[in-house]
């Protein structure tokens, strides 16, 4: 169970990193509070993961696919490059977060 709260951790945590450009672009209180909900909830999921997975592989893990998404929701959503390069730099990201994980 702590492998699927990693995973909902971050699929919150690029959530959060989408509302930030939607709270940069729009600047009500609604675009605030999903914000605000968004990485709550992303906190909240990683805390439970946390209970049983090691702090450095969690964290590495989280950070992770919250580097990757934000990045893959910039270029599907936000109109950001979508050069080769940072696809190979995203990929390097998953690697050595897969890697991470191998050796721990």
């Amino acid at each position: 169970m702590s492998w699927i709260y990693l995973l909902i951790a971050g699929f919150f945590e690029i959530l959060g990193v989408g509302s930030i450009s939607r709270y940069n672009q729009k600047k009500d209180s609604l675009s605030l509070l999903i914000l605000i909900l968004m990485f709550g909830c992303s906190f909240l999921f990683l805390q439970l993961a946390m209970r049983v997975l090691p702090m450095g592989m969690s964290y590495a893990i989280w950070t992770g696919i919250g580097t990757s998404g934000g990045a893959l929701l910039g270029m599907l959503f936000f109109k950001e490059s979508k050069d080769w390069r940072r696809l190979l730099c995203i990929a390097l990201v998953l690697g050595a977060v897969i890697g991470l994980k191998l050796v721990g």
